[in-house]
């Protein structure tokens, strides 16, 4: 059984006492909340009809449980607010009673917004109170059909291979998601989201259950922590003060769900302070030592690369240079250790840069491969041991995916990634991959910095002083990392976990896509991961390349220092210049279909063109059946559809489906006829 530390579900509902008027809280185009203070609960309206009924709020106070409908006075006022999103009313009801904390429900109803933010405080003027839980909103779902309802699990962050997966509520009683849930309807796409749009203090998950008599419960779960989602393996941290906010709960019903989480991602888009200097250059185009040469990374084979890349592919039509980018072991052209000799690195990044490349690195500057060599270690550039630096947790410390959390407040571990960065930096390196970052979001007994209680405020520690000593000298890239809080720091994001060659790499990259493609308002780009070719099918080639380019980006992983198939296929790629336009802006394509666990149909609408990408991960040949209804095309035209890999032509028809071979994709530009 999946192991959470969820107070909130055991908590005790007591009955209002208090007699009031309602409150009428309009949002958007004839939405609103209506509050009955006498019961301290709300409903959710839109034009339809109530669809989220009953809903109240609860905290915690120490190991005392709050809920809104136990308090016997409510107030309510209401102001304007402005943010970087937007403006709006903010309306508030305060409860209070004798002997209980404040606890102010805050409704926050942007102009023009067809959804509502809530937020949660409780005060108390004369007192330290103390939490580590909130409950903004929990409520009972009203729709149509909830045997039809898929619910999205959203992973927190990318490591061991985890997936999206959305599941039928008639298959399941609970499911948990990360910062984010959606229950949707596949035949016509409505939905309702509810998800945090802050992650600066809290980690928040999103709890959906079907009740005995079939109603579907919802709760915004501020505090929350799992150990195969978020990683943690103790309760979440805790903040004291007389005042003590949740995080921001954004709550609407979409007549599209991906439009819904298109605006979810560009309001913590807007939101968010950002750290790493604006990108001004092309889509990055680059190659990566770990897709196929992983450990063997040596000087002469880099070279090699390198003149591949120099002079046997085709320029790209932008002109711009490719990244030479080394994964882990490039310290293996150090001589004496972390604190030694970097000539020979410093070699290489110059010889990248003299043929018209720019050299990449990779770090992972909050963990500790070698703690099995003990704690006594000296941590290199500090006076310190890897003991004094491990994250302290409840059972000792945290360990996973082979290596050892590093606290991202500790002097230490901060040092060590100074003198790190500090060297790569005297090489003259332009892109940097950094990885393992979920390691620094972990709850600890006590953090280095006595002013940081929580994961997330460790993980901004350290994310910040990790882009402070990179000094805007290079193109960011994270690999493994929380999904939507990494966004402030990075240009660049690995989408889902590694993939190599296989169309089931391809398949798992793709899932990522289909029910995350919204990241793409977060970051700069978004990538698939390094691209291998190896000895794979020309079928799963195709698809594996077509992969990237809809993700956003493309990072190529395989080994030109070596004879093989993969420089033949990577010169006709690069010939094709056709396709690379096509990530021109960087963003990504939408899916289409979300009734499974990758889309095979996914479309991008552009300010001048539209394009079409067509996926097969079976083994047998697949005919694929579009309409201009659900591609976003109007229904009354005709559309020409150009094979960006052969120049075939076909026409947009539901009479004439797509043949796509096994273990295949297309990719089409379309034009109005």
């Amino acid at each position: 059984m999946m192991k959470k530390n969820v107070w909130f579900i055991f908590l005790v509902v007591l009955a209002g006492l208090q007699t009031a008027d309602a409150i009428d809280i309009p949002f958007g185009n004839g939405g609103k909340v209506l509050y009955d203070m006498n019961t301290g609960t709300f409903d959710i309206l839109s034009r339809e009809g109530v669809w989220l009924k009953r809903g109240f709020s609860t905290a915690k106070n120490g190991e005392a449980f709050l809920n809104t409908k136990q308090y016997t006075q409510r107030e309510y006022t209401k102001g304007s607010f402005e943010d970087g999103y937007g403006v709006g009313a903010k309306h508030t009801i305060t409860s209070s009673q004798r002997g209980l904390p404040d606890f102010k429900q805050i409704f926050y109803a942007y102009a023009g917004k067809d959804y509502i933010v809530v937020e949660v405080e409780i005060y108390d003027k004369t007192r330290k109170l103390i939490t580590n839980g909130f409950v903004p909103i929990e409520g009972t779902l009203v729709t149509d059909h909830t045997d039809q309802l898929q619910s999205l699990f959203a992973p927190f962050d990318n490591d061991t291979f985890i997936s999206y997966d959305r599941k039928s509520l008639k298959d399941t009683d609970e499911l948990y998601s990360a910062e984010v849930g959606v229950l949707y309807h596949e035949q016509n796409r409505l939905g309702h989201i509810i998800g945090s749009i802050d992650q600066q203090i809290w980690k928040t998950g999103v709890r959906t259950v079907k009740n005995q008599d079939q109603s579907i419960t919802v709760q915004a779960l501020v505090g929350f922590t799992a150990k195969d989602i978020n990683r943690d393996d103790m309760p979440h941290g805790s903040l004291e003060g007389n005042s003590i906010h949740s995080a921001k709960v954004m709550v609407g019903q979409f007549s599209d769900w991906r439009t819904g989480m298109d605006t979810y991602a560009a309001h913590i888009q807007a939101l968010q302070r950002r750290v790493v200097h604006e990108w001004k250059e092309h889509t990055p185009v680059a190659w990566n030592s770990w897709g196929a040469m992983q450990q063997d990374i040596n000087y002469d084979r880099l070279l090699k690369v390198t003149d591949f890349f120099a002079h046997d592919v085709q320029q790209l039509a932008s002109g711009q240079s490719i990244y030479i980018d080394l994964d882990s072991y490039w310290d293996n052209m150090l001589k004496g250790g972390l604190e030694g000799d970097y000539s020979q690195l410093k070699k290489f990044a110059d010889y990248v840069k003299s043929k018209g490349l720019k050299p990449g690195a990779y770090w992972a500057p909050f963990v500790d491969w070698g703690f099995g060599g003990g704690a006594n270690r000296r941590v290199e550039g500090t006076s310190y041991t890897y003991g004094d630096i491990w994250t302290k947790v409840k059972n000792g410390y945290h360990d996973l995916d082979g290596t050892r959390a590093l606290d991202p407040t500790h002097p230490g571990t901060q040092q060590r990634l100074a003198l790190v960065i500090g060297k790569l930096k005297e090489c003259g390196f332009d892109m940097i991959k950094i990885d393992f970052l979920g390691h620094a979001a972990i709850e600890s007994t006590k953090f280095a910095d006595p002013t940081v209680k929580t994961g997330m405020q460790a993980y901004h520690r350290g994310m910040e002083y990790l882009v402070e000593q990179l000094d805007d000298q290079m193109l960011i890239y994270a690999a493994i990392s929380p999904n939507i809080a990494t966004a402030p720091y990075v240009h660049m994001r690995r989408i889902a976990c590694d993939a190599f060659s296989s169309i089931k790499d391809t398949r798992y990259t793709l899932n990522a896509l289909t029910f995350g493609w919204w990241q793409t308002h977060l970051y700069d780009y978004m990538d698939a991961d390094h691209i291998v070719f190896k000895n794979a099918s020309e079928s799963e080639n195709t698809a594996r390349f077509l992969s990237a380019v809809i993700t956003g980006s493309v990072v190529l992983g395989d080994d030109f220092s070596q004879p093989g198939i993969w420089h033949k296929t990577t010169q006709q790629l690069f010939e094709n210049q056709d396709i690379w336009p096509v990530i021109a802006d960087g963003k990504s394509f939408v899916p289409v279909e979300t009734d499974q666990y990758a889309s095979r149909v996914f479309v991008k609408h552009t300010e001048t063109d539209a394009y079409i990408a067509l996926f097969n991960y079976d083994e047998q040949e697949l005919h694929l059946t579009l309409s201009n209804e659900k591609l976003g095309f109007d229904k009354n035209a005709r559309y020409k559809m150009i094979n960006l890999t052969d120049n075939s032509i076909h026409y947009l028809s539901p009479e004439k489906p797509i043949r796509l071979d096994a273990k295949h994709a297309k990719l089409f530009k379309v034009q109005k006829n």
